[in-house]
């Protein structure tokens, strides 16, 4: 049985965390959290976050063998986008684009 956590409209881009995600994929858990304690970025910081709550729902639906779940699913998709428009030479404008993110984590 698989136990999920997320964290919905992260203000993060989806293109910043997804490299932290592709190293924890198919790792076992506390080998994840190793890696993730000591990647410098912010993004790891979040992935953390997740992670240890989705082995904390693991531990409340008592989930069996807690030191052998794997991550067997890590995955940041795109949110919704704050558009602010910045002025720009000859009466121009550009939109600036702030990204979220979703991030998904599942144990296994």
């Amino acid at each position: 049985m698989a136990y999920t956590a997320t964290h919905r409209h992260a203000r993060i881009s989806a293109t910043k965390v997804r490299p932290i995600a592709d190293l924890i994929r198919g790792k076992r858990v506390d080998d994840a959290l190793a890696i993730l304690r000591f990647q410098p970025q912010r993004g790891a910081r979040m992935l953390e976050k997740v992670l240890k709550s989705a082995l904390g729902n693991a531990e409340d639906q008592r989930a069996p063998n807690l030191g052998g779940l794997r991550v067997v699913d890590a995955r940041v998709d795109g949110g919704p986008m704050f558009k602010r428009v910045r002025p720009r030479a000859r009466g121009m404008a550009h939109v600036i684009k702030k990204r979220f993110a979703h991030i998904k984590v599942s144990i296994e």
